[in-house]
């Protein structure tokens, strides 16, 4: 019984670690919000379609390296979140892009709008 037990537990933190909630997105202003001083390591991509194969377009992470010299060359950058952006940018949900994905809007200050697609399971809208 307790063999059981400690395999589903080991089963429920896997796959918690692998959601990587890091967001959430306000229900009335859409806009997604990763803060960057989480307590736990994270790493998240946008990509140019709707589907992890396609170019990695931004970064969320909590590892200095992708941070820093944007390591995965998105783009529209690497950052820890949402706030340590450029002053006036902002990131818009627009909706849900299949079972897996969201399509997101990168709006930068001076009003250019980019698509690219997050994965629905690295942020809660609220």
């Amino acid at each position: 019984m307790n063999k059981i037990f400690f395999v589903c537990l080991l089963i429920g933190l896997t796959y918690a670690a692998k959601a990587q909630v890091i967001g959430t997105v306000d229900k009335r202003t859409k806009e997604l919000d990763v803060s960057s001083s989480q307590k736990v390591e994270y790493k998240v991509f946008g990509y140019e379609f709707a589907g992890a194969a396609t170019k990695k377009m931004i970064c969320f992470s909590s590892h200095d390296a992708d941070v820093r010299a944007n390591y995965n060359n998105c783009p529209l950058g690497s950052y820890f979140g949402t706030d340590r952006m450029k002053i006036g940018d902002r990131i818009l949900y627009i909706g849900p892009a299949g079972k897996l994905f969201a399509k997101m809007m990168y709006v930068t200050g001076s009003g250019k709008k980019t698509l690219f697609y997050l994965p629905r399971s690295s942020f809660v809208i609220k």
